[in-house]
């Protein structure tokens, strides 16, 4: 078989193939419609696969397009897996739980957001205290999300985001605009003032499939950090958690951690994997994104702003918007069959590592 053969060209054609995959290697489907539309005008929905018994006390959970936009990732390596006839290798007693596109809008419309501008990944958080403040985005915003984009305002902004780095460094920088903030509606990286759809369907999935397990290992596919084709190792877990040591023997050395600062991404508030714990009290979580980087971090950031002002000021539809979509297409999602051969094998090895984890837990 041939690993680029598991990737689409766009949300509704890898919907099709994962549907299918499933199918062929026996899992049970389920789906959960999404209230919004997509660009065709179809209908949208996370789709469910289940392997194994449904009382598995270990089970593999796959995530894809908590970033929408990120899920042909995500999408690709899921298939692959299933094409591969790995879900039959799984042990005797052993689940897996295939999670395709929670973000189906961001997905379908290339976006990395929910169809409320909120980045999924921050909005795991308790909504009935007081939001995390972040005011050094607060400080930045109105250079972060110009109202206008053109090439006057993009420099003014670009100065002004410059002269930040100079005085407080690019790590305080990155920490400002990605770390999550919970004011500016229509800015980037919002994380909300509710539980999103997503946020409710992924939960729903949790305690429906994972309600008797006692072991789970969960892989959250991502795009848009590090060296391009490279799977970096994510775990959110503080150093010295019991959840991070367990990663550290499952998955070995390269692991890396925002909160030590070996880690591409800054240090976050609102991550899923972070509070699945709390979603689910009797198991043992053990938790790890896989960043697959694609273009500098400088691309990856234009396109995330850009998104964010063609969705609350510019047009979507117009030549220029489009050309815009295009752009953060590319930022997230590498076409060419090289990166999307690296993606599956490094993906494939996680689930085996995955696998033998929990053999041992």
């Amino acid at each position: 078989m041939n690993a680029t053969d598991s990737f689409s060209a766009d949300y509704r054609e890898a919907r099709a193939k994962f549907r299918a995959a499933a199918a062929r290697a026996g899992g049970v489907l389920d789906r959960a419609n999404h209230p919004e539309r997509g660009p065709d005008g179809g209908d949208l929905s996370t789709d469910v696969a289940w392997f194994g018994p449904r009382d598995a006390e270990r089970v593999l959970v796959m995530i894809g397009a908590t970033h929408g936009v990120e899920g042909f990732c995500g999408s690709g390596a899921q298939i692959d897996w299933l094409n591969r006839g790995e879900a039959a290798r799984l042990p005797r007693g052993f689940g897996a739980l295939l999670i395709h596109a929670i973000n189906p809008y961001g997905f379908a419309w290339l976006r990395r957001v929910t169809h409320e501008n909120v980045d999924l990944n921050r909005n795991w958080i308790d909504f009935s205290k007081p939001p995390p403040e972040n005011a050094d985005y607060e400080a930045l915003r109105i250079a972060l999300c110009p109202a206008e984009w053109t090439d006057t305002s993009l420099a003014a902004s670009a100065a002004v985001l410059q002269a930040f780095a100079a005085r407080a460094g690019k790590p305080a920088l990155q920490r400002a605009i990605s770390a999550g903030q919970y004011r500016d509606r229509d800015g980037i990286f919002y994380g909300g003032d509710a539980a999103t759809w997503s946020r409710r369907t992924q939960t729903a999935i949790f305690e429906t499939y994972l309600g008797r397990a006692a072991h789970v290992a969960i892989l959250d596919f991502h795009t848009g950090l590090g060296p391009r084709g490279y799977g970096e190792r994510i775990v959110t877990a503080m150093p010295g958690s019991d959840a991070y040591r367990r990663a550290a023997d499952w998955y070995g050395a390269a692991i890396t951690c925002p909160f030590d600062a070996t880690s591409t991404s800054a240090p976050i508030v609102g991550d899923g994997l972070g509070a699945a714990a709390g979603v689910l009290p009797r198991a043992q979580v053990t938790g790890v994104a896989l960043e697959f980087g694609t273009v500098p971090l400088e691309e990856t950031l234009y396109a995330v702003r850009a998104d964010a002002w063609l969705h609350a000021r510019g047009d979507p539809a117009s030549e220029s918007g489009r050309a815009l979509k295009a752009r953060v297409r590319a930022a997230f999602y590498d076409d060419r069959d090289d990166w999307k051969g690296m993606v599956a094998g490094q993906s494939l090895l996680a689930t085996r590592e995955a696998i033998a984890g929990l053999s041992r837990a």
